[in-house]
């Protein structure tokens, strides 16, 4: 392993601190920063990503922001792809490279490479579609739940995509997505890894910051930079862009269905669930080196781990 090229994964919940973390360690240390972060990759997509500004970005350049329209979609197969080549590359030049973010598919999918799980079935899912019309994703959850427990925990009774997803192919295959995923063939990733989570000993501290962060959002012109997206671009509220946190509550809001104040309060307690989901997976994975996120000297003590 030590003959291997070094690589750093830092991780953690939304609101967690990892981009201050990770601009401030690029100023001290040979590293180039990979963006794990299935939102920051949209164009035009700035607030509600709480993306990175152009002074930021000028002091510690961020590889895979901005690199697809709202319209498209990226896959964890498409980060694996660029990541292993950027990788490669920031290796090359004689630097580490650090892969800062909150998509834990992707990061599981670089460990541990991608299943082969079965394509789209389009008369199952024509039936999992009715289901939901008629009876919501919750109850599809529910559904999901009594044949796949492990796959249902870790997947919010809300997302539709995911939990369709999961029961068509338990339906295709007569195996829970979980029992596939733990078959999968696991793919030597070609480093040696250092994985360092930042999750917080005082979950009521970190609540306090997101909901501090999603008012900030909303001061600085999250609904309006959804009418300017929606102007330039071709978009409906099913999109993967549009399902982020923060955009699917604006959207909801635009069409008129919930008030500023619902607004705020749904997406707030969208983006804690989704530290929620995050924190659940980073607590899964034992090889992760875990720091408290509200630690003073944070920077510093991270610098300590990476030990160059």
């Amino acid at each position: 392993m030590n003959s291997l090229p070094r690589v750093i994964f830092l991780m953690g919940p939304t609101a967690s601190g990892k981009t201050g973390v990770a601009v401030e360690l690029v100023q001290r240390l040979p590293l180039e920063i990979i963006s794990v972060d299935s939102a920051l990759v949209y164009k035009d997509m700035d607030i509600g990503t709480a993306k990175p500004d152009a002074a930021t970005l000028a002091k510690a350049p961020h590889h895979l922001i901005d690199i697809v329209d709202p319209t498209e979609a990226y896959s964890a197969a498409a980060f694996r792809r660029d990541a292993l080549r950027l990788m490669d590359e920031i290796s090359r030049r004689g630097k580490i490279p650090l892969l800062v973010g909150g998509t834990m598919l992707y990061f599981k999918a670089l460990k541990e490479g991608l299943s082969d799980l079965p394509i789209a079935d389009p008369g199952i899912r024509k039936e999992l579609d009715e289901i939901i019309r008629q009876s919501g994703t919750p109850y599809l959850h529910r559904m999901l739940s009594s044949v796949d427990p492990v796959t249902a925990e870790r997947l919010s009774p809300n997302d539709t995509q995911r939990v369709a997803r999961a029961m068509e192919i338990f339906r295709i295959t007569g195996i829970p997505m979980s029992g596939l995923l733990r078959k999968q063939r696991e793919e030597s990733l070609p480093f040696n890894v250092l994985s360092i989570a930042l999750i917080p000993g005082d979950r009521s501290a970190l609540h306090q910051r997101i909901a501090l962060r999603f008012s900030q959002m909303l001061k600085q012109g999250l609904v309006e930079e959804l009418q300017r997206l929606r102007k330039k671009y071709t978009l409906h509220r099913d999109l993967p862009s549009m399902r982020c946190v923060g955009y699917r509550q604006a959207w909801e809001y635009l069409e008129g269905e919930i008030d500023e104040l619902q607004f705020l309060e749904k997406g707030i307690i969208a983006t804690r669930q989704l530290a929620k989901r995050q924190l659940t997976w980073l607590r899964s994975m034992p090889e992760n080196i875990a720091i408290d996120c509200l630690e003073k000297n944070l920077t510093e003590r991270v610098e300590r781990e990476i030990g160059l």
